[in-house]
C-alpha cells in the first residue's frame, strides 16, 4: 500500500515516516494488515536534514498543499493511507488569516476529495489541535464532546477540518479519524511561528546551552505531549476500530497538564550536571492573548477506551529528546 504524509518535512512528519518505516505495515482499505512499498512525504520545502533512517526508504515530493491536481496526482492509488499533517500554524494563521484558509481549509479539502475520487474506503488520519476548543463556552475541563468555539483562524480551520472529515466518513467516501493534538514537545531546531514555540523552546535552548526567554508566566497551565507518544498515537488512531469511533471521528489524544514552572523544574532534573542556559520571562502580549484561549486540562474518556497511549512524565520527554537529539 501507498502511504502519504502531507507535511511530511516537517519535523513530526519526520518522525512519524521513521516510525512507519520500522513497523513497516498499517491497516490497508481491505482492513486487513497490508505491506507499506511506498512512502510519500508532500511538503513545500525539503527538511533542514533528510534522516539517515529514510533513505531510499520515503520519497520527498515538493508541492503546494493548497494546488488541487498536484494533490489529485499525490494521491494516486486506490489502496492508500494519508496522515494530513500539513497546516500553517497557530501564530502565522493570526498574522495571514489568507494563508491559513487557502493551506488550511482549501488544502484540506483537496486531500478529502483526492480520497474520495478513490475506489474503496482509504484511511485518513487528520491532525486536528485542542485549539479547536476556547472562549466563553469552555469548561474547566475539556472533553471530547464540549462545543467548539476557537478564538483563532487556525482552530477555526481545525474545527471545520473535523466537521468535514465527519461527513466525509458518514457518506462512505473515505474512512476519516481526527487527533486531537496538545502542544507538542519537544522541537528540535529553530522555533517556528506556532503560538506555542516557547514550549520546545524552555527545554531546547537551555539544553543548548543558550538563554531562552519565555512570552508567558511560568505559572502559565498547557497541556502537553511527547513527540514519540504523539507519532505513536496518530498511528494507533489509524489502526482503530472505526465501529469504535462511531459518527464522531475527534479523538483528543492524552495528554499531561503542566505549568512552565513544572517544566523547568524537569528540565534541570533531567539535566543533572549539564550546564544550561538561562531561562528570563519577558511577557509578549501576543503570545498571552492566543495562550490564553487555549484549554488548561482534558479529560480523554475515549482514548482511553480506544487504547491511545499515554504519556508518563516529563522527565520522560525530556530523557526521549536528550536521546534523539542530544546524544544519538
Amino acid at each position: 500500500m501507498k502511504v502519504v504524509i502531507t507535511g511530511g518535512a516537517g519535523f513530526l512528519g519526520l518522525r512519524l515516516a521513521q516510525r512507519l518505516v520500522e513497523l513497516g505495515r498499517l491497516t490497508g482499505p481491505s482492513g486487513r494488515p497490508e505491506g507499506i512499498d511506498q512512502l510519500v512525504l508532500f511538503d513545500r520545502q525539503e527538511p533542514a536534514q533528510m534522516p539517515a533512517a529514510l533513505d531510499g526508504k520515503a520519497i520527498l515530493l515538493l508541492g503546494e498543499i493548497s494546488n488541487r491536481d498536484e494533490i489529485f496526482h499525490l494521491v494516486d492509488r486506490d489502496d492508500i493511507s494519508v496522515f494530513h499533517l500539513a497546516s500553517v500554524v497557530s501564530g502565522g494563521g493570526e498574522q495571514d488569516f489568507d494563508l491559513a484558509i487557502r493551506v488550511n481549509l482549501d488544502g484540506g479539502l483537496n486531500v478529502l476529495e483526492a480520497l474520495r475520487a478513490r475506489a474503496g474506503l482509504p484511511r485518513l488520519v487528520f491532525a486536528s489541535s485542542i485549539a479547536v476548543f476556547g472562549g466563553s463556552a469552555m469548561p474547566a475541563v475539556v472533553g471530547d464532546t464540549v462545543k467548539q468555539t476557537p478564538q483563532t483562524t487556525y482552530g477555526a480551520t481545525k474545527a471545520i477540518g473535523e466537521l468535514l472529515v465527519n461527513d466525509y466518513t458518514r457518506k462512505g467516501f473515505l474512512d476519516g479519524r481526527s487527533a486531537r493534538l496538545p502542544t507538542v514537545i519537544i522541537r528540535p531546531g529553530k522555533p517556528n511561528l506556532a503560538a506555542s514555540s516557547f514550549v520546545s523552546g524552555v527545554f531546547r535552548e537551555p539544553l543548548n546551552g543558550e538563554p531562552c526567554t519565555l512570552p508567558v508566566a511560568t505559572d502559565t497551565v498547557m497541556p502537553v505531549l511527547g513527540y514519540r507518544t504523539i507519532v505513536d498515537g496518530l498511528i494507533a488512531l489509524h489502526e482503530a476500530d472505526g465501529t469504535k469511533l462511531g459518527d464522531d471521528r475527534a479523538v483528543s489524544l492524552p495528554s499531561l497538564t503542566v505549568t512552565v514552572a513544572e517544566m523547568i523544574a524537569a528540565l534541570k532534573r533531567v539535566a543533572g550536571d549539564r550546564p544550561l542556559g538561562e531561562i528570563t520571562v519577558e511577557p509578549d502580549p501576543f503570545i498571552e492573548a492566543i495562550v490564553e484561549t487555549w484549554p488548561q486540562d482534558a479529560s480523554y474518556e475515549r482514548a482511553t477506551a480506544l487504547g491511545l497511549p499515554r504519556e508518563d512524565s516529563l522527565d520522560q520527554i525530556v530523557e526521549a529528546y536528550i536521546e534523539d537529539y542530544l546524544e544519538g
